[in-house]
């Protein structure tokens, strides 16, 4: 099977975090028409979902051994990277700002960093830091300076297990695929993560609550399923299918960093779509995070040891025996 190149892969992480980076503009107005956060992503990963199935079973070509082989990351990605994600995430803007509770998800490659030098006793390279310095003040920058401060503690608890779970996503989207195509990987854990969330909103424990009246767009007014069509083929189908791959070509850590772009993307969004101003200092903490991309990249792929067997692929090393530790 032919691998990937790196470029290609940061070709589909761009354009990853480009998607993801359309689903603020693209939701807001559903929400404030009266959609519940509960309801808005439960539709928007189901339909999201039946996008992808048919380029899914397309890309199987009836292995369905491959899907079987890979049931727990299923699971995980869809109970984690699916909808623990954007649960923990909307919960935690209950009761702090959004600006600190996406500035703490956000900092999901810093913890990947941490967690490879607290399991490989090894410090990170200088480059590896530097990177991640820069982004973090790039992402800063971008979000706003005054995002960070003291708020509630449990929307800071819950911010940071979107964190913990933005991690998981890019750790499991990077394991061996054993087959299974990332079309069908993203597809399989849209459907799965859709259900769960459809389930905890009928079940009454989350808000659930929709309307089905036109909405702001474009400076006029268009049905309600626009922006959710948008948002589900865009921001979930595309960006899913393209973070997975490109994951899955440039390791986690990598993927994640790249993938902080879409807080610089989502700001475009708003400024172009919604009016929101967009400053020098958003600029710059653009350029900053770009920079630390651009740092984490040069210092070249990075070693993933799983019970002390790596090899060594095109990409990077990646593990021989996957023990899932979640």
């Amino acid at each position: 099977m032919r691998v990937m190149s790196t470029s290609g892969g940061l070709v589909f992480a761009v354009i990853a975090a480009v998607s993801f980076g359309t689903s603020g503009a693209f939701i807001k107005p559903l929400l404030e028409a009266g959609w519940s956060p509960t309801a808005a992503v439960t539709a928007r990963a189901l339909i999201g979902a039946l996008v992808l199935v048919p380029f899914a079973l397309v890309s199987l070509r009836g292995r369905w051994a491959a899907l079987w082989r890979a049931r727990r990351r299923v699971l995980v990605m869809a109970a984690v990277g699916v909808a623990a994600t954007q649960l923990t995430y909307f919960a935690a803007i209950q009761t702090i700002p959004v600006s600190t509770a996406l500035l703490i998800e956000l900092l999901a490659p810093l913890l990947l960093v941490a967690v490879a030098w607290a399991t490989t006793k090894r410090m990170p390279r200088p480059l590896v830091l530097i990177g991640s310095a820069l982004a973090v003040v790039g992402l800063v920058l971008v979000i706003g300076p005054g995002s960070v401060r003291a708020v509630d503690p449990i929307g800071l608890l819950f911010a940071a297990l979107a964190m913990v779970s933005c991690a998981v996503f890019f750790v499991m989207a990077a394991r061996p695929s054993d087959g299974l195509p990332p079309v069908a990987f993203a597809a399989s854990g849209l459907v799965l993560g859709g259900l769960m969330l459809g389930l905890l909103g009928s079940t009454g424990l989350l808000p659930f609550t929709a309307t089905f009246t036109e909405v702001p767009l474009f400076g006029t007014a268009l049905p309600w399923w626009v922006p959710l069509l948008i948002v589900a083929v865009v921001a979930t189908s595309l960006a899913y299918a393209a973070g997975i791959t490109a994951a899955a070509t440039l390791g986690s850590r990598l993927a994640s960093f790249v993938a902080l772009l879409e807080v610089v993307f989502a700001s475009l969004f708003a400024w172009l779509l919604l009016g929101e101003n967009l400053t020098a200092l958003q600029l710059l903490g653009g350029a900053l995070i770009l920079s630390g991309i651009a740092a984490v990249r040069a210092e070249g792929p990075e070693s993933i040891s799983v019970d002390t067997v790596t090899v060594t692929t095109a990409t990077g090393q990646v593990p021989v025996v996957a023990s899932p530790s979640t």
